[in-house]
């Protein structure tokens, strides 16, 4: 296996996947990536469920629905077993993210735990956690390139499952990346529902770069998606090509909010725009808060240097006894199309972290 950054001494070690050819052919090469990679196997769902899914996907997702029957048939199952297919993992609570939309770059810093799934456990009950000898959740990320016959082109960067995407680009310079929505609100989930008909957290922006070439087509699509939290609330900032750019939040009652700004730079932390709008009256930080007021005015302050200077100075380095870091920053220029990231490859000497070169994403037929 080639890895484009990192390898598996780092903590990061990133694959790169391109994939041509119909939907239901990119699907099962998916499923045989996964077969081949992971002890993954789809989990079985309440039958009324998976058939609801089923009818929703065709109805409004259609290239979802015919990648998922080739997932199916690299494992052997009929495409309406019932089972879920996609098996995506939503952002748990207490990571942060930080993004700002200049009008002709989209830039994402990407801050996740570096803890094992059931070292997370043990940090949200309160207790010590141990090394399990497991893999940490976001240290084998993927960059999917997938050129569909009969769809959108599209480059997405996923932290582990491939059903969904963190960020990403398609061909008509649509480009989007999802921040976790409300820290404090996550931490009161206490019921996670499992997959439902409609779009889980994670798939809401593949979705979009599957279906969508521009702002008000993606505005329209969100509006129409039946949606579910799988997970942590999150909310998405989408740009194009022509210097549109809003953030999608959904509030209390389900209300949507698109917040855009008239000028300058369009910044987006970890706590709901719509309820905080003005900069200068932001509330202070708790230590529950993972400084997410204090890197929205920092990143406001320094977008005229650019994205990468402005999210540098917000990102997460090495603070001893934090499990958690930025795991990448990525650069998209809706324009020509293209991503480029520099991943987190482990901690290093004097109080500094290792990267990656920035590597650039392209897509292309």
């Amino acid at each position: 296996m080639t890895y484009i950054a990192g390898s598996p001494e780092d903590f990061l070690a990133v694959r790169h996947l391109t994939l041509r050819g119909s939907q239901t052919e990119i699907g099962q090469a998916l499923g045989a990536e996964m077969k081949a990679r992971t002890s993954w196997s789809p989990p079985p769902i309440d039958p009324l469920v998976a058939r609801a899914r089923r009818i929703w996907f065709d109805r409004n997702w259609p290239q979802y629905a015919a990648r998922t029957a080739g997932f199916a048939e690299a494992y052997g199952l009929p495409a309406d077993a019932a089972v879920a297919f996609d098996n995506a993992t939503a952002l748990p609570p207490g990571s942060g993210c930080s993004a700002l939309w200049t009008g002709s770059t989209l830039g994402r810093n990407y801050d996740f735990f570096t803890l094992s799934d059931t070292q997370l456990g043990a940090v949200l009950a309160g207790v010590e956690p141990v090394a399990d000898g497991t893999a940490p959740m976001a240290s084998r990320p993927y960059v999917l390139s997938t050129i569909p016959d009969d769809g959108i082109a599209s480059t997405s960067l996923t932290m582990s499952t491939v059903d969904g995407a963190m960020e990403g680009v398609n061909e008509a310079g649509l480009v989007f990346a999802l921040l976790m929505a409300d820290i404090e609100a996550a931490t009161m989930l206490d019921h996670d529902p499992g997959p439902q008909a409609g779009l889980s957290v994670p798939q809401v922006g593949r979705y979009l770069l599957d279906t969508c070439e521009t702002v008000e087509e993606a505005k329209e699509a969100l509006m129409l998606a039946k949606q579910y939290t799988h997970g942590a609330p999150c909310h998405y900032i989408v740009a194009d090509a022509s210097g549109k750019g809003f953030v999608y939040e959904r509030g209390a009652h389900d209300i949507e909010y698109f917040v855009e700004v008239a000028d300058g730079p369009l910044c987006v932390t970890n706590h709901l725009l719509h309820r905080h709008p003005d900069l200068d009256a932001l509330p202070e930080d708790t230590p529950d808060t993972m400084l997410t007021y204090q890197r929205l005015r920092t990143i406001t302050k320094e977008a005229d240097a650019g994205p990468r200077e402005a999210l540098d100075a917000v990102s997460v380095a090495i603070e001893p006894g934090a499990p958690w870091r930025t795991l990448w920053r990525s650069v998209f220029d809706p324009a020509a199309r293209t991503m480029s990231t520099r991943f987190y490859l482990g901690d290093g000497d004097n109080g500094t972290a290792r990267h990656s070169p920035e590597l650039t994403f392209g897509v292309s037929r």
